[in-house]
């Protein structure tokens, strides 16, 4: 998932046991590799949502009607 191939060396001051919970979670051998995957997911989550608003917007644009016929909606 990663694109860029340029990399920098930065110093963070991160907490270690949410490094190795990522880590864990993430299957990644590295601690490196576990940052950088969580990265990837948060960019891809940002990604999809904006989607989900962009979607969300047309459909709202469109004027459909969406009729209740059960009466579970709320609204």
């Amino acid at each position: 998932m990663t694109t860029a191939t340029q990399r920098s060396h930065k110093h963070f001051q991160l907490d270690s046991s949410k490094i190795k919970l990522a880590q864990r979670a993430l299957h990644a051998k590295t601690e490196t590799e576990a940052i950088e995957r969580a990265l990837d997911f948060a960019i891809a989550e940002h990604e999809k949502n904006r989607l989900v608003v962009q979607a969300t917007e047309r459909f709202i644009k469109s004027g459909i009607e969406i009729k209740d016929v059960y009466s579970t909606l709320v609204g």
